[in-house]
């Protein structure tokens, strides 16, 4: 999710027009600016609890 979110920043600044104070400058542009502010929060934190995950999985493996 997190990559999706940063393809979508990228390509609204380098292909579908930036964005300015008042938003996007096209119609693709505001899709992109959707889908950039609502993966880049919530894919962070997936995988942020995800690694939390990982490391007490391994951290409890190591003691048993």
């Amino acid at each position: 999710m997190v990559g999706t979110g940063i393809l979508a920043a990228i390509l609204l600044e380098t292909v579908w027009g930036g964005f300015t104070r008042t938003g996007a400058t096209t119609n693709t542009g505001w899709f992109a600016l959707i889908v950039t502010l609502m993966c880049v929060p919530f894919g962070t934190l997936l995988l942020v609890l995800g690694i939390a995950k990982w490391l007490r999985n391994r951290s409890l493996s190591r003691k048993g």
